[in-house]
């Protein structure tokens, strides 16, 4: 694929854009400098996903490279001599490990007789988890919006001169899908179940919210969850030992195999997570009869913790809704935390407290009739999702009189 640096022209200055094949190319302040500033301060990313060090856990563990179908194409955007943006690019083989589902737009563009593979894709991989996208420093000249408004251009240059089907920026946050819109991108929506903490002091008064009988329901799955005598840890930091990662590879590849068919991550991505994210990282294991049985992986954002993976070698009744649904809940109480987002998908998790919130993604398409057909979609697509999301926060289990 060509991929020679563009030159965009703005009133006040020429933004240089680069392409990176890889993140270990490009110096780490300067990625975080502009994807996660207020780490300046030594404290959490808001979304540690999008970190130099998470991606490059990602690429040196080779979870996502060529040979896994993300092959890397970050883009740099740099301004007399320093750098301004970055984007985090891929070229993509297939659709698997995005969560936001384009395959009938595949199958649909190659009975057309088109190619709709490789494409170009804006996401972190393996990821559903909003965020920055198309990300400018604070201080950058001219301000952030024509650094922003040059990667994104340069991404549709690159789309089109090396005529890819497609290019999609998936889970951004919302003022990027307004700027990508702006320019001619089209809008999708989706929705994902949040937990949001209202300053509860503790897990029972989270409960005292809910209606009597989702009280009642809640309690009863904890109750079952432990009657088998499952015991529950919680381990961050240097407290997460190897043996707890051979474990919990176990859990993970399990999951994988049944949903996925291959897990998308090596075993050496938790070796790389531990020796830099670690403190970062919450794991939650179950041990029974000395052995442990189960597990679920989190990362800690400044105000979010978001669930990742889960898996198990033994199956106990309601043991998945303690560990990913419950015990997150508490670990946020107690620890500060706004909100825990638990995912992609799952409307079960409406009756466990979790409401309904947009998730947004952007796509370019620069074939017209292609993109017609596309955009007819997505519009009717988008009121099906805001329909859907209304109706649901009527069916929250919170009492109405909160």
């Amino acid at each position: 694929m060509e991929q020679n640096p563009s030159l965009t022209e703005h009133p006040d200055q020429v933004v240089e854009i680069q392409v990176h094949r890889g993140i270990t190319g490009i110096n780490p302040g300067d990625w975080d400098a502009c994807a996660a500033p207020e780490t300046i301060d030594g404290g959490r990313a808001r979304n540690p996903f999008i970190t130099h060090a998470f991606l490059t856990t990602l690429e040196r563990s080779e979870s996502a490279c060529d040979a896994t179908g993300w092959a890397p194409h970050h883009f740099v955007a740099v301004i007399d001599g320093r750098v301004a943006g970055v984007m985090p690019l891929y070229l993509k083989g297939h659709s698997q490990g995005e969560y936001v589902f384009d395959h009938a737009w595949a199958h649909a563009w190659e009975r057309a007789g088109g190619k709709y593979y490789p494409k170009l894709q804006c996401a972190v991989p393996f990821t559903p988890v909003t965020g920055p996208r198309v990300m400018a420093r604070p201080d950058a000249p001219g301000g952030i919006g024509p650094v922003r408004s040059a990667l994104l251009q340069g991404a549709v240059q690159l789309t089109e001169d090396n005529n890819l089907s497609s290019l999609h920026i998936t889970f951004c946050e919302t003022d990027e899908w307004r700027l990508g819109a702006s320019l001619g991108f089209l809008q999708r929506t989706d929705q994902q179940f949040h937990w949001q903490n209202r300053d509860y002091p503790d897990f029972d008064a989270f409960l005292a919210t809910l209606a009597s009988r989702k009280r009642k329901q809640i309690r009863k799955e904890r109750d079952r969850a432990l009657a088998s005598g499952v015991e529950i840890v919680w381990l961050t930091g240097d407290a997460i030992e190897a043996a707890h990662w051979d474990a919990f590879w176990q859990f993970y590849q399990d999951t994988g195999i049944r949903k996925w068919g291959t897990p998308y991550l090596t075993r050496e991505f938790f070796d790389e997570a531990q020796a830099t994210l670690r403190d970062d990282l919450l794991l939650i294991m179950c041990r029974r009869d000395g052995n442990w049985v189960a597990g679920a992986l989190n990362v800690i954002g400044r105000e979010t913790l978001f669930g990742r993976y889960w898996g198990c070698i033994e199956d106990h009744p309601c043991l998945h809704f303690e560990v990913c649904y419950y015990q997150v809940v508490e670990f946020a109480i107690a620890n500060g935390l706004a909100r825990v987002e638990a995912g992609a998908q799952g409307a079960h998790k409406l009756a466990r407290g979790y409401e309904p919130v947009l998730t947004r993604s952007l796509h370019w398409i620069p074939d017209p009739d292609f993109r017609r057909a596309v955009a007819e979609y997505l519009q009717h697509e988008r009121t099906a999702v805001s329909r859907e999301a209304a109706a649901l926060m009527e069916l929250t289990p919170f009492r109405k009189d909160r």
